[in-house]
């Protein structure tokens, strides 16, 4: 993939297919330690130890529509081809946590992307779901919890409303600034 942030809407695409109702994203730029680091955690389903030992193979998938599920290999292959690593841990009943860490300046690594309006997306469509965005850009943290949202905004409010759903995008944009698209 072309963008960290398409690799992880990826990620969270397993993690709602695995009946998560809570997920997590962290994504963290430390310029002093040249690495851009992304975390997804869930409370899914979770993996088997013997899923877990497979799951990095491209043609390791739960999926019954095909044989293939590139997904995690290319997350781990872009973390591991620009000099950074990935680990992954999972329980079943419990959840599931994937980390990549991506060296800054290497040549190899992608560009963040558009991660504001990835996670706008996912929140927006998949409102049933909450959400934790993180970002910590060289030790300044914000973030976005979706179970704040509903606490001020009512539990009976979909956050997918036009009015609801422009506001989110609005904090995103203040989380994630546009200057670090291309980063």
């Amino acid at each position: 993939m072309k963008e960290i942030a398409l690799h992880i809407m990826d990620i969270v695409q397993n993690s709602i297919t695995a009946n998560a109702t809570l997920i997590e994203i962290s994504l963290e730029i430390e310029s002093r330690e040249d690495t851009v680091s992304v975390t997804v955690k869930d409370n899914g389903k979770g993996m088997s130890r013997e899923m877990l030992m497979h799951v990095t193979s491209p043609f390791v998938t739960t999926r019954t529509t095909r044989k293939v599920g590139l997904g995690i290999s290319l997350f781990k292959a872009g973390a591991e081809n620009s000099g950074g690593s990935f680990t992954i841990d999972s329980e079943e009943g419990k959840g599931t946590e994937l980390s990549a860490v991506y060296v800054l300046d290497n040549i190899d690594r992608p560009p963040i992307g558009d991660f504001a309006g990835t996670a706008h997306s996912l929140i927006v469509c998949n409102p049933a779901i909450d959400f934790v965005i993180r970002v910590v850009i060289d030790g300044r943290e914000d973030a976005l919890d979706t179970r704040e949202v509903r606490k001020v905004l009512g539990q009976d409010v979909p956050l997918d409303l036009p009015d609801v759903s422009a506001w989110l995008k609005e904090n995103l944009d203040e989380v994630f600034p546009s200057e670090y698209v291309m980063f």
